[in-house]
């Protein structure tokens, strides 16, 4: 199947409404926690993503058929002294997963990258998300290394109350 990823043009109700369709599936899956996006999500999220002059959102499209994104930002190596880029999402419709959607969409990360002179792109994947851990291995995602050492690594959080 052939892909076509562009960069989300949120003045388009198309792109506005697929992204947020694409978002919303992977949310309700098990692994994306298994519910919705609420309400106050999706009505932010358009206008966050917007605010956030740093943050890449590409679409991928099979047939003019909205069937992933990749939402990344742009941040900084302060060891490297260069640009980096997260993936923060990468999301593919289900029944397009495994069909070269997420490949697409993550060649044309990695052409982002090198236009923004960026020295990585980073993601986070959860530990039981074994078929997205097999694509990003085979598109040249490693464990961190530092002098020829592999060392894992964890992603922590702390949730953050919102002021009213």
């Amino acid at each position: 199947m052939s892909f076509k990823v562009v960069d989300a043009d949120f003045s388009s109700s198309e792109h506005t409404q697929a992204l947020l369709e694409i978002l919303d599936s992977y949310a309700r899956d098990p692994i994306g926690g298994g519910q919705p996006l609420t309400a106050e999500a999706r009505r932010r999220l358009p206008a966050g993503l917007l605010a956030q002059e740093h943050a890449i959102v590409l679409l991928a499209f099979a047939l003019k058929r909205p069937v992933g994104t990749a939402v990344c930002f742009r941040g900084y190596s302060t060891f490297a002294a260069a640009p980096i880029l997260n993936i923060h999402d990468l999301a593919v419709l289900p029944e397009f997963r495994g069909q070269g959607a997420g490949h697409a969409l993550l060649e044309a990360v990695e052409a982002r990258a090198r236009e923004h002179g960026c020295c990585k792109i980073t993601l986070e994947v959860r530990e039981d998300n074994s078929g997205a851990q097999a694509l990003y291995r085979r598109e040249g995602f490693n464990d961190y290394t530092q002098g020829g050492r592999t060392i894992r690594t964890l992603f922590l959080e702390k949730r953050v109350e919102w002021p009213e």
